[in-house]
């Protein structure tokens, strides 16, 4: 359905979305039910670079598997964007009521060691901005104005108290609104203590995660495979963001950093069982 939308060659987008959809039913390569090696097709590869980062995906919304590549591409493109930066710093605070209640040593997590944690879904403690960059909502905080979690956004001006935002994906693109700093909790089981992050519930977005992008429609896609996807259906979603064939291109690196044209597809096929 994305795809046809604006298709201007039928042929080939039928080919395309066919392969897409066979791809998620675990139809390309070998015999798929489970973790498969496939290839992808050359016209899709981006294979003249030198520095993965710094190439074709640089004008394009880059996509890749894990969170610790996405926050690699976005410092990195940040400091390639032009203008001056703005710093927010988050307060970060224990909820102390945890700590009596599980009789944990409160002196053990001092400031410097709640502003260097990353739970998933939270904005870091230093928030590096600039205006015109592009930026993802991480709260709920309108549904009806659009402002989702998810939500991708355009930094229009940066205030003490408020940042001025576009917005550019979803059903309320092209308004303009104001985010504020919110207390935000962590909702990562993996922290045995609660804290509460105050910051502006935003994070730079010239990339984004694989599930960060599901219910997204672009035009320019770019994937990034440093290290294979590792979930079912995970390239399936990844590859059928894309508007078009011309707007898909591919970045494979292998486990010695070399460009190839494989990669991994993980499809469980009890999962179609009951549909």
């Amino acid at each position: 359905m994305r795809l046809s939308a604006l298709a201007s060659n039928i042929q080939e987008t039928t080919t395309f979305a066919k392969w897409i959809l066979d791809i998620g039913e675990g139809k390309v390569g070998s015999l798929n039910d489970g973790d498969a090696i496939i290839d992808i097709p050359d016209d899709l590869l981006i294979v003249d670079s030198t520095d993965p980062i710094e190439s074709d995906l640089f004008s394009r919304k880059s996509i890749a598997p894990k969170n610790e590549f996405i926050q690699e591409i976005n410092e990195r493109l940040l400091k390639l964007f032009p203008g001056a930066q703005q710093e927010y710093l988050s307060s970060d605070s224990l909820s102390h009521a945890d700590f009596v209640h599980d009789n944990i040593d409160e002196t053990l997590y001092s400031p410097d060691v709640l502003n260097g944690l990353r739970p998933s879904g939270m904005p870091i403690h230093k928030l590096v901005l600039k205006v015109g960059i592009p930026v993802m909502l991480l709260r709920n905080i309108d549904q009806k104005s659009g402002l989702c979690n998810g939500t991708r956004l355009r930094v229009i001006a940066l205030g003490k108290r408020v940042i001025e935002v576009k917005i550019i994906s979803g059903s309320n693109i092209g308004n303009r609104t104001f985010i504020p700093r919110m207390s935000l909790t962590p909702s990562d089981k993996m922290i045995p203590f609660i804290f509460q992050r105050r910051q502006f519930p935003l994070a730079v977005c010239f990339a984004m995660t694989i599930n960060k992008s599901q219910g997204q429609s672009l035009s320019k896609v770019g994937l990034f495979f440093r290290q294979p996807v590792f979930i079912h259906g995970q390239l399936y979603v990844a590859l059928s963001r894309v508007k078009s064939k011309d707007g898909l291109k591919i970045l494979i690196l292998d486990k010695d950093g070399k460009l190839t044209n494989k990669t991994s597809n993980v499809v469980f096929k009890e999962v179609f069982g009951n549909l």
